[in-house]
């Protein structure tokens, strides 16, 4: 008889890479550029060289996985995926889905870290590296939609740490063309490596939530194929006896059905929100928002001047962890509408160095934060399907303006262009790479189908 977690081991192995789209080739591969220009520019960052020392302090004697912006250095092909993963979110640039979560950054590290540790004659392709990419996307995105709670802000629990977990499991186990059985028990093991609380975020540990979710994911396949077992209904709702329901409050599971000529992968049917600014993704409604309402204050005033204002309306959704008023440090900033609302007010633009010390601290920002007034209009959901982000300024004369945003310009209904998603890549890999060998990965990247081996990236 058939189980919801049989029928995603069966999914995992039988899938194949003619089961992918066009479509889904090209959303995927956009996602891998993003994760990787992201990663290279989160390896300049002190949190990810706190972990970078972290694990070259360990002990490894299979040191064969690269790692982001560092050449010289190589590790276990673990710990390589673990430090890679925190790269790729040090500075919350990363690509996010609905429901919420941050696919990528958990599945990518893995599965480059896996490329390069199997030998010359089992090295997959680039398809292959495409198929399994795509498979630890569609079990992250099918786990998400089994439950109502996922589709909104989380309040509990950090998603990449806990479907990002079961979705590099899942990626790798394809990637080692993993027999049935060990694809449900690396599933099953992954779940009990699950998991990371929210009241991280807005620290230099939430980082280790990615790196964490594809190395643990990456470590349940290895486990699996050298034999270990684990619940195989780790994915079913059993009364009384808690799988991977343990997660979510509301958990109705599916069967993935089997692939064929016609098998619709989810990434078809949504496409991925592209981050403009190094900001949890709540963050670019309001930045929209204010960018819009400065404007119509230069054409009031003809500059922008802080003193005319009164006060700052911020009209967001109730989300604790990313309403924070006075933030102190770059990760709370990364997570304060109030300080992206203010900080785009006052420079016309927010990026990586919104978020330096001198910048957070100045007292210009800091005097029109403690203008900033908050509201939680009833049909403002916290949900990034749903949501919007409001900027009222109200001027010492009485006037008002207004800026508003239901989509902001990166959001999966209004997708980054081929062209902005080049130049942030080309951004974000400049700060560690060459021109040349910046153009190496994109070319790469855009021809990935026709790779023969995957580890040249």
């Amino acid at each position: 008889e058939e189980t919801v977690t049989s029928s995603f081991a069966s999914f995992i192995h039988a899938v194949r890479p003619e089961h992918l789209s066009k479509t889904v080739c090209h959303r995927s591969k956009r996602m891998i550029l993003d994760s990787i220009g992201v990663g290279l520019v989160g390896s300049t960052t002190h949190v990810f060289n706190i972990a970078l020392q972290y694990c070259r302090e360990l002990y490894s004697s299979v040191a064969v996985s690269s790692i982001y912006g560092k050449p010289g250095i190589k590790l276990s092909p673990t710990l390589a995926a673990f430090a890679n993963g925190v790269a790729t979110h040090s500075m919350d640039f990363d690509d996010t889905w609905h429901p919420a979560t941050h696919p990528s950054g958990a599945i990518l590290p893995a599965l480059l870290a896996a490329s390069q540790m199997l030998p010359p004659s089992t090295k997959p392709n680039g398809m292959e590296f495409l198929l399994a990419f795509n498979v630890g996307l569609e079990v992250q995105g099918r786990l998400m939609h089994f439950s109502t709670e996922a589709h909104d802000i989380p309040k509990r629990f950090h998603p990449p740490s806990v479907v990002g977990t079961m979705g590099s499991a899942a990626a790798t186990a394809k990637l080692l063309s993993l027999s049935t059985a060990q694809c449900s028990n690396a599933l099953g093991i992954a779940a009990s490596l699950a998991g990371a609380p929210m009241a991280n975020a807005a620290t230099q540990a939430k980082p280790l939530h990615i790196g964490n979710a594809t190395r643990l994911g990456f470590e349940a396949a290895l486990l699996a194929a050298r034999g270990m077992e684990a619940n195989p209904l780790i994915l079913d709702d059993i009364p009384g006896c808690s799988g991977f329901s343990a997660f979510y409050t509301t958990y109705q599971p599916k069967p993935l059905s089997a692939p064929s000529d016609h098998h619709e992968f989810l990434l078809e049917k949504q496409d991925i929100a592209f981050k403009r600014f190094p900001a949890h993704l709540g963050m670019h409604w309001v930045v929209d928002a204010a960018l819009s309402v400065r404007n119509l204050f230069i054409n009031y005033a003809g500059s922008f001047s802080a003193s005319l204002i009164r006060t700052v309306v911020l009209k967001i959704p109730v989300s604790k962890y990313i309403n924070r008023p006075f933030p102190s440090s770059e990760h709370q900033a990364r997570h304060s509408f109030q300080f992206n609302a203010c900080a785009a007010l006052l420079d016309g633009e927010v990026g990586l160095s919104s978020f330096t010390e001198n910048s957070i601290h100045r007292p210009e920002l800091r005097e029109l934060l403690d203008k900033v007034v908050v509201e939680h209009p009833e049909d403002n959901a916290a949900n990034f399907d749903k949501m919007y982000g409001e900027v009222a300024l109200l001027l010492h004369s009485g006037d008002v303006l207004t800026g508003k945003c239901d989509t902001f310009y990166g959001h999966w209904r209004k997708p980054l262009s081929e062209e902005s998603l080049l130049k942030k890549f080309r951004s974000n890999a400049s700060h560690v790479l060459p021109d040349e060998k910046v153009e190496t990965i994109i070319t790469m990247v855009d021809n990935l189908e026709n790779l023969s081996d995957s580890s040249q990236l």
